[in-house]
């Protein structure tokens, strides 16, 4: 008896020992990780500020865009000043009232006299093409020019005006636009109820901040806050620390179209109060657990079958979950390639194949699976248009290419204990020859799985569509994997790789051809089926097809392949509504609404009957491609 409470007192310290460094290593790692949370939420929450405040800008951006297309169409069609200063007025009454009340009115110096959509008068002594926002839409020739802020001294407003260059060369037409939204955004910046926020252009001035009161200011001519205002536009976004009166701030900052900054302060104090609480709060709670462990251990011993069990359980739950999440890298990976969806799926099941023909077990099978599921990872690190450039690559450019087998080992490696994962993505492009890259090893040299997945990794990319040819017929592929043999590739890898086509009578070991949508936009308004044709333009995965009419739309749709409808709500004739029901009739194909309407009963109807999305006018170009690729439903 005596022995076995001496066992057991013995046990009860060395988990008491045990738990102290679990908690002090715990409560070490929390709060280093609590701060870097801290940081990342602080610079979340700049991300966030800065996407609202230029959605907002950028909304302006196309309305002045949109309005001087329409306004270089009546020059062009030798419109009087009457009918344009008529478009002004209504287009300034119907963004004020319909759009946004803060875009104050639409204006500009066009064929060669000033018009004013809000009926403002000059005095005799104005002279327009004089004015800040006239000379900066001539200096920027024909792009939008967002003219620096400043504060009406009459309704204590910060404004700015976005102008833009007409075609002719001397017209121009601005929108004045009160920055009050800026302002409500502003008064909400906080990290967790600490700090506060302001938006600067680059001089220091103060544009919106959680202090009414400091907005107007000029910071960058303050002794006090010039120094701050320094090192926000030294920073580049990144977070920093700096001594204010005596007190120890953190800095968080971002960059608006490039010409503004949205900042915010936080004291340290502050910041970090809440982790130091819950760190006291873990240690008592630890101690807690300790009790109850000593109470209840040995009931629990009891039941440590049944916990076994419900362990497994969720190991295989977990195993599911970290096998779906490779998968759905692996296609976020893939999609950047417009032209090669489904490259990882279809590696990874090449090289199972290849491992199963050489004699390796399941697991081994598995694991190189795996490893080739993720191989092309790095490539997340390498710009869209390297990637998907229809031509030949520069020097600098394929330089870029061989960094992926580095950037994808590195972001591999902590993601599991397998280094198999790790290090298939660093040498798939390694050569038996030692002519690889990136550390150009020889021969056996390059694990075997890497080697694996090089052979796969080749042949699928050679029986895959690109933007300059279509997948290669199968017999030219086999003489490049037989002349690469020895060179390029491991011989006995490439004899099952040869094996394995001509198993392949039918050529299925291919990327599927129909890899292009057809895109058909119906709607009446001209300058808008222009715009959509601009931006379907430079994405050769889509083709582009429009229709002025619900009549036009339908015949078409009789006698083209179309993947995708963009429908217009509002057209004369027949409504959008009334021809999306005899979409259906014709064919189920997916339909996006399109239109200025932002009501959400209609929102709601349009999704009730089947509507894959609604987009509202005017839209970015951005929104409108994410809107048709996840309508379509890609396939690998």
């Amino acid at each position: 008896m005596k022995t076995g409470r001496k066992h057991f007192y013995i046990t009860i310290a060395m988990t008491l020992a045990a738990l102290i460094f679990l908690s002090a290593y715990m409560m070490t790692t929390f709060y280093r990780n609590a701060r870097k949370d801290a940081l990342a939420i602080g610079a979340s929450t700049m991300a966030q500020e800065k996407e609202q405040a230029e959605r907002y800008l950028n909304r302006a951006l196309d309305i002045i865009q949109i309005t001087s297309m329409e306004i270089e169409y009546l020059l062009q069609k030798d419109a009087d000043s009457a009918v344009i200063l008529d478009f002004l007025e209504n287009e300034s009454a119907y963004y004020t009232n319909s759009v946004d009340r803060n875009f104050t009115g639409v204006y500009g110096w066009i064929g060669g006299e000033y018009l004013d959509g809000i009926g403002w008068v000059p005095d005799a002594d104005y002279v327009p093409t004089e004015r800040v926002w006239y000379t900066d839409a001539v200096k920027a020739d024909g792009q939008p020019a967002m003219i620096s802020p400043y504060l009406d001294a009459q309704t204590g407003t910060i404004m700015i005006s976005i102008s833009r260059l007409l075609y002719d060369g001397e017209s121009v037409i601005s929108l004045d636009i009160s920055m009050d939204t800026l302002q409500r955004l502003t008064e909400l910046i906080n990290l967790n109820g600490h700090g506060y926020g302001f938006i600067i252009d680059r001089s220091g001035f103060v544009v919106a901040h959680s202090d009414a009161a400091e907005k107007g200011k000029e910071y960058g001519q303050d002794e006090e806050k010039s120094e701050l205002v320094d090192k926000v536009a030294a920073s580049a976004g990144a977070s920093f620390d700096m001594e204010v009166d005596g007190e120890k701030i953190t800095v968080f900052s971002d960059t608006i179209l490039n010409d503004w900054y949205v900042v915010m302060v936080v004291d340290n104090e502050g910041l970090y109060a809440d982790i130091s609480m819950i760190m006291v709060q873990s240690v008592c709670m630890c101690l807690v657990v300790f009790g109850v462990i000593v109470l209840f251990c040995f009931v629990e011993m009891r039941r440590t079958d049944r916990y076994l069990v419900k362990l497994q359980e969720s190991r295989e739950e977990l195993k599911q979950l970290n096998d779906t999440i490779m998968q759905v890298l692996a296609k976020t990976i893939d999609a950047k390639d417009k032209y090669t969806r489904g490259h990882s799926v279809r590696v990874a099941n090449y090289s199972r194949e290849i491992a199963r023909r050489m004699g390796k077990s399941e697991r081994d099978q598995e694991k190189i699976y795996r490893a080739a599921l993720l191989h092309d990872v790095g490539k997340i690190r390498i710009p869209d248009d390297i990637i998907n450039k229809p031509g030949k690559l520069t020097e600098e450019e394929y330089a870029f290419i061989k960094l992926h087998p580095v950037s994808g080992y590195h972001i591999l490696k902590s993601f599991t204990k397998d280094q198999m994962i790790a290090t298939g993505a660093k040498f798939h492009h390694e050569r038996y020859d030692g002519k690889g890259y990136p550390n150009g090893l020889v021969g056996e040299n390059t694990p075997e799985h890497a080697r694996i997945i090089g052979v796969a990794d080749a042949y699928d990319a050679m029986a895959s569509n690109r933007s300059y040819r279509k997948a290669l017929p199968q017999e030219v592929i086999r003489d490049e994997l037989l002349a690469g043999k020895g060179t390029q590739f491991d011989p006995r890898i490439v004899e099952v790789m040869i094996k394995m086509m001509d198993e392949d009578k039918e050529y299925r070991m291919r990327q599927s051809d129909d890899q292009h949508k057809t895109v058909l936009a119906v709607d009446d308004e001209e300058i808008s089926v222009e715009m959509l044709g601009h931006i379907f333009e430079a994405q050769p995965v889509y083709r582009f097809l429009s229709a002025a009419s619900g009549e036009e739309a339908l015949s078409l749709l009789r006698e083209e392949r179309v993947d995708l409808v963009l429908l217009d709500l509002e057209m004369p004739g027949m409504k959008g509504l009334e021809v999306f029901r005899h979409i259906k009739e014709i064919r189920d194909i997916p339909v996006v609404f399109m239109t200025a309407t932002k009501d959400l009963a209609t929102m709601e109807k349009a999704r009730e009957m089947g509507v894959e999305d609604y987009i509202t006018k005017p839209f970015m170009p951005q929104i409108l491609l994410e809107t048709v690729y996840g309508a379509l439903n890609w396939e690998d």
